[in-house]
């Protein structure tokens, strides 16, 4: 066994055999993205796909108590807005270098497995979706929050959640809602459900494998996989109904009118999000339903530069929404505008503008 550790012990990188192991090792902040780590997670995954003597890779999170627990809470949102208001170029960097190394996991030559073990949280999901077996666990929670800290479910959410069945994507990205392995498998998000106590045992497993032989994968996979528990919302038709809507307001007006459980949460998570963002992120997801995966972070990396740069620090719904949530924890943010209703064409408009050339492009690399 060899093991690299970054300089702040944030990724620990290692080989098991003919595997390279990666763990976010940052439990305390739930594993939330540095750009460092960022770094660390590209250039071990660049290194493997060029060693024949790595055959496949893996991807796990450090809990408070040991490995597993937490996978990824996404990105380090504290960072992300004392950046914003200080200018700081690693901004630009992070987005940049974040999109370039989920398009690295989508694309890579060699079987990635990614552990989705407890919370699994934007940037996290960026890291997982791209993997060839996605393992879920009881205690694995999903969701794509972004609306509510005022950004859009970014990281390749444009493309990986608006190719849910139906109309779930909508439903995810704009609503925010957490989800668990069994739904997760059910919406083509995972791959292979796996009992939580079992994952040590799997991953140490990983080291005895000859990945030469071409079942060892699949063999290691059905030893650990468990059958998946039964999933269903009780209202499919009732999400793919009133997320098919066109507009916004149409979709509010709908839930409005029901009288259920399930369309009044909905409203109350709808509420918490910015109004501005939220038809950002509908425009989104269905421009991105028809898009490759690069087009799509070039896309994104559009709209997150309007998000943070683009916009000053103190009118931007997003350095507003990560202040209310992650800094003063209010949870009081001041929208602008603040009912969907109020939100025009040409508001949304410019997230949708490069601001750069196609051959200048800070992705455009990407094919």
């Amino acid at each position: 066994m060899v093991a690299v550790q970054s300089p702040a012990d944030e990724v620990i990188s290692e080989v098991l055999g003919q595997v390279g192991c990666l763990t976010l090792n940052r439990p305390k902040a739930l594993n939330a993205l540095s750009l460092g780590m960022v770094r660390t997670i590209t250039q071990s995954l660049l290194a493997w796909e060029q060693d024949p003597a790595v055959q496949a890779v893996a991807m796990r999170g450090m809990g408070r108590a040991g490995p597993f627990g937490v996978f990824s809470a996404g990105g380090d949102i504290r960072f992300f807005h004392q950046a914003a208001l200080a200018g700081n170029p690693e901004l630009e960097d992070f987005f940049t270098e974040e999109y370039a190394l989920n398009h690295l996991i989508h694309s890579y030559a060699k079987p990635t497995i990614s552990f989705m073990d407890g919370v699994v949280i934007g940037g996290g999901m960026g890291l997982c979706q791209g993997s060839t077996h996605r393992l879920v666990t009881e205690n694995t929670r999903i969701s794509m929050p972004e609306t509510h800290i005022g950004l859009f479910p970014d990281v390749g959410g444009g493309y990986f959640l608006s190719r849910t069945p139906g109309h779930h994507g909508e439903w995810l990205s704009l609503t925010g809602e957490a989800i668990g392995g069994a739904a997760a498998i059910s919406l083509g998000l995972a791959d292979n459900f796996i009992d939580a106590a079992s994952q040590q045992a799997a991953w140490n497993a990983l080291g005895a494998l000859d990945l030469r032989q071409t079942h060892a994968l699949a063999s290691w996979i059905a030893a650990y996989s468990i059958a998946t528990p039964a999933y269903s919302t009780g209202v499919e038709g009732q999400i793919d109904h009133v997320f098919a809507m066109n507009s916004l307001p149409d979709m509010v007006l709908a839930l409005e009118s029901d009288t259920s459980p399930w369309a009044q949460d909905t409203l109350a998570q709808l509420a918490k999000s910015s109004p501005l963002m939220l038809h950002v992120t509908l425009e989104h997801i269905r421009r991105a339903r028809n898009m490759s995966l690069a087009d799509d972070l070039r896309m994104e990396r559009d709209m997150v530069r309007r998000c943070f740069t683009l916009r000053p620090g103190a009118a931007s719904e997003t350095v507003e929404g990560m202040r209310a949530l992650a800094v003063d924890k209010d949870r009081s943010p001041k929208w602008n505008p603040v009912r969907v209703q109020d939100v025009t064409s040409t508001m949304v408009a410019p997230f949708f503008e490069s601001p750069w050339p196609a051959h200048a492009h800070p992705l455009r690399a990407l094919n």
